[in-house]
């Protein structure tokens, strides 16, 4: 998210997860961390996910699968200790790969709006509809924060920057399309899955955003529902 003042006027008012959900995203690496020998509250949750033996009992080659997929995703410390914050992303991976490709079986997005990008909080999910028919998605995204969260309702792009950059955090916002104040879809270089989300924004990797911004335009309604967990 960003301050989106421009020079000029500006009105204020999928492949994705059909594929694997490890694939198509870069990620942040976390600071070292020496492995825990310490068997987490989660342990045997962590372990199936993993597709380690499932005993409960953390070992030297559990810290290690754990703590590469600390490092992959962003979670910190990654000491490779299974607890509430690595297996919480786990979980969600698991309920987003649930939904396969009918992510609005719920009829939660409007469907009476033509082309329409809708974003499920709960899920941390998007993808672009037209009607009923799946146009592209879903995807996978990292949005809002605890005390940043992404707004829900009905929204309209209407605002578009190929090369943003924030001018409240001094951050790259590649692919905006601005659609709730500062809130816009873009690109980040981070896990979709890094904790604890964005500053508002719904981010995106940047093949999500690249897609998005080809098959959207400003006038497009986007529609925001849900509420992300911990927030």
């Amino acid at each position: 998210m960003g301050d989106i003042r421009r020079r000029g006027a500006v009105a204020l008012g999928i492949t994705g997860l059909v594929a694997p959900l490890t694939l198509a995203l870069t990620s942040a690496p976390a600071e070292a961390a020496s492995c825990t020998t310490q068997t987490g509250p989660y342990q045997k949750q962590v372990e199936k996910f993993l597709g380690r033996p499932v005993d409960g009992r953390q070992s030297p080659a559990d810290c290690k699968a754990i703590q590469a997929f600390q490092n992959k995703h962003g979670i910190t410390p990654a000491a490779g200790y299974a607890g509430p914050v690595t297996w919480g992303v786990m979980d969600l991976m698991n309920k987003q790969r649930a939904v396969g490709n009918n992510p609005d079986k719920d009829g939660k997005c409007p469907v009476n709006k033509g082309r329409i990008a809708c974003v499920d909080l709960t899920l941390q999910l998007s993808w672009i509809q037209d009607g009923s028919r799946l146009v592209y998605g879903p995807v996978p995204v990292r949005t809002g924060r605890k005390g940043y969260v992404t707004r829900t309702g009905l929204k309209k792009i209407y605002w578009r920057d190929l090369h943003h950059v924030s001018t409240v955090y001094d951050v790259p916002m590649p692919y905006s399309q601005f659609f709730d104040g500062g809130q816009a879809f873009h690109s980040v270089n981070l896990s979709m899955w890094n904790p604890p989300g964005s500053h508002g924004c719904v981010n995106m990797t940047t093949a999500d955003a690249k897609k998005y911004w080809s098959l959207l335009k400003v006038g497009d309604d986007v529609f925001v529902y849900g509420r992300k967990p911990g927030t």
